[in-house]
């Protein structure tokens, strides 16, 4: 397991502590300069660790992911009289680092931020890359910049409080990676569950550095999403059409969106392994059909940052750990949903 990783990005290198703990923040940055944001259920469990430090507390969940608690960020930010060598630390879920990455990016015009991921979708996918931002009603991440923080420090203690939904939401992007990127990395997870690695520390810290790996290289080659970095948007265009709509955790949303996307490269890609996805998904508690508005998602869809002109970007599949992107016309991409739904 590697420590301290340093990675170079186009605009800036990030320190990933890979196994770390929550204490070594304090010799990274300036103590006085340090303020750090959490959720109500991060804060509950964890209490102990904030004492004595300035800390900002939001409400949990993907529902107060908006301008309304950005602008509470701030006031409590100019209360605590926060200057632009503020450290701002990020410690929860996605939803913290996406938005406390965002308000570090426009607080007196950008300070410096890092993160502290708490569970399993923040450490192998959410808190990495540099996307944060908030939504705007039902449309996900619809305002945001591309902004890399200082560090992030995995300390893996937070996930011993982790529910077992939050488990099955992180294991649908570590699922996502292996699809996309990593037959290996399928294949394994096919012959385990989530219970082997809660029991084997080992292998959970071996497999979260993988996908930590997977991840950071995607970004590197194409940190802006010019090309590369649209591979991981797998499953996300459907999944984050219903995502909100139908108040689903975002891992949960993504499985359903995996599903019809590799049903639809099945069609347009002639892949053959959707059985393996399906049963995969299906070992990590993952759902894999739903019952949604097809003419509702669609609309949601057109308005998704992925759409181009002449149809949708849609991430598909050639072969497990291959993935493409083609610009599938709306009609077809309609006709494809409904077939399958």
């Amino acid at each position: 397991m590697m420590k301290n990783w340093k990675v170079k990005f186009s605009s800036a290198t990030v320190t990933f502590v890979l196994d770390g703990k929550f204490a070594t923040i304090d010799k990274m940055v300036d103590k006085s300069q340090a303020i750090y944001i959490t959720d109500e259920n991060v804060y509950a469990l964890h209490e102990k660790k904030f004492k004595g430090k300035k800390t900002i507390v939001i409400p949990s969940g993907e529902e107060h992911k908006h301008q309304a608690t950005v602008d509470f960020i701030i006031e409590a930010l100019l209360n605590f009289g926060a200057t632009r060598q503020a450290v701002l630390i990020g410690v929860g879920g996605g939803v913290v680092t996406d938005m406390v990455g965002y308000v570090a990016g426009v607080y007196m015009r950008g300070v410096a931020v890092g993160f502290v991921p708490t569970t399993v979708l923040a450490m192998v996918d959410a808190s990495i890359g540099g996307k944060n931002g908030i939504d705007v009603g039902l449309y996900k991440n619809m305002v945001g910049l591309i902004r890399q923080p200082q560090f992030l420090v995995y300390d893996f203690d937070f996930l011993q409080s982790l529910p077992t939904h939050q488990w099955e939401n992180g294991f649908a992007e570590i699922i996502k990676h292996a699809a996309i990127k990593d037959a290996a990395m399928m294949k394994e997870l096919a012959a385990h569950d989530i219970a082997y690695y809660q029991k084997n520390k080992k292998a959970l810290a071996a497999l979260i550095e993988k996908n930590v790996q997977v991840k950071v290289k995607v970004v590197q080659k194409d940190e802006f999403e010019k090309g590369d970095r649209k591979l991981l948007n797998f499953g996300h265009t459907l999944g984050h059409a219903i995502e909100n709509e139908h108040a689903l955790l975002h891992g949960h949303a993504i499985s359903i969106g995996m599903v019809y996307a590799a049903k639809i490269s099945q069609v347009l890609q002639d892949f053959n392994g959707v059985g393996l996805l399906v049963e995969t998904l299906k070992r990590y508690g993952l759902p894999t059909t739903m019952h949604f508005d097809i003419d509702a998602a669609m609309e949601v869809m057109q308005k998704d940052k992925k759409n181009a002109k002449a149809g949708m970007q849609y991430v598909l599949l050639n072969k497990i750990g291959k993935a493409v992107y083609e610009t599938v016309p709306m009609k077809t991409l309609y006709k494809l949903i409904k077939l399958y739904s």
